[in-house]
């Protein structure tokens, strides 16, 4: 497993992370999650990526049950912030100082830990001042109870602004976590060369485009048994976006060129988003243990830029790239 610095710090993390986010206390059993999260230690993988309102905080008990007995000093643990958990009453969302203050010390005891290495903001809180969002996460940092301040989807603005006043409360503002993928580019045009230029590197999620990548969706074909695509948990509703046959059809051309690369699909997708070297780390999701063990690896492939060539033509004009969408549609307000 290779290790990359995240943002402009010291702290190194697995290239490979593995993330709890439609999985854990969700899609499968705690045994199967358990089991998964062995494989991904025993394939190298140190960090681990989750939030407190995946299943309504039960990803974090989950992961913090399958980690005990690891050596903490060795592990990257991530969580976020923002999103409502609980009874989800008025003051249980959002990056409040009280829901912050309130929700790390309710990570900390689901997830087993004294600290955690970054603590995220979920989204960016339009209701909330940005100066009172970058305080609390100070009082977080300088109390001991995360080591680094990271962020999901904020556009190039939003990162500036809030690496500037991480600057003026002595905290390191390192990371940001944006969807991406060969499919999904919208943080190329602007949130890259801000975050370049301010020392953020990006955490990606859904590099296999919620598994469209894979190949396993066929042109004209029902979604396969058991995928992702039938979840009615809320994979379905990720996933459909890409559920049309031009997409599908595009995604069928990239399979030779994996199979040049004696890589499978899957791996070629998780490497292509790694290739990008502002990308610290790919996050993978695994509702099985075999599937972690092959998509690690992806770790370490190097991809020339005449394969990239390739894949892009294959590709056309499909990808989004509109930096306007670097907001989930969900959380995009007027």
């Amino acid at each position: 497993m290779e290790h990359r610095h995240l943002g402009r710090s010291g702290l190194k993390i697995s290239e490979i992370i593995y993330g709890n986010w439609l999985t854990h206390a969700s899609q499968v059993e705690d045994d199967r999650a358990r089991a998964c999260v062995r494989a991904a230690l025993d394939a190298g993988i140190s960090t681990f990526d989750t939030a407190d309102t995946y299943a309504n905080t039960a990803a974090e008990v989950v992961l913090g049950e399958a980690l005990k007995g690891e050596r903490r000093e060795s592990l990257e643990i991530f969580t976020k912030v923002y999103f409502p958990t609980g009874p989800k009453g008025h003051n249980d969302t959002g990056l409040s100082r009280k829901h912050i203050r309130e929700s790390i010390d309710a990570s900390l005891t689901r997830l087993q830990t004294d600290y955690v290495d970054l603590y995220q903001a979920h989204r960016y809180d339009y209701a909330t001042p940005l100066e009172e969002t970058m305080q609390a996460f100070a009082d977080v940092v300088h109390s001991g109870k995360a080591l680094y301040i990271g962020v999901s989807e904020w556009n190039a603005d939003q990162l500036r602004a809030g690496h500037q006043l991480a600057r003026e409360h002595g905290i390191q503002l390192i990371s940001n976590q944006p969807q991406y993928s060969m499919l999904w580019r919208v943080i190329e045009e602007r949130v890259v060369p801000t975050s370049r230029e301010l020392g953020i590197s990006q955490i990606v999620w859904s590099p296999v485009a919620q598994g469209i990548l894979t190949g396993k969706y066929k042109p004209g074909a029902e979604a396969p048994e058991g995928s992702r695509a039938r979840d009615e948990k809320g994979g379905a509703d990720m996933i459909k976006r890409f559920l049309n046959d031009e997409v599908l059809t595009a995604v069928q051309g990239l399979a030779p060129i994996a199979e040049e690369l004696d890589l499978t699909p899957a791996q070629l997708a998780v490497a292509w988003v790694l290739s990008n070297d502002n990308v610290a780390g790919a996050i993978i999701g695994a509702s099985r243990p075999e599937q972690v063990t092959e998509n690690v690896k992806a770790a370490g492939v190097t991809l020339e830029a005449e394969v990239k060539a390739r894949l892009d033509e294959v590709l056309g004009e499909i990808p989004e790239t509109d930096p306007a969408k670097t907001l989930s549609p969900a959380q995009r307000l007027a």
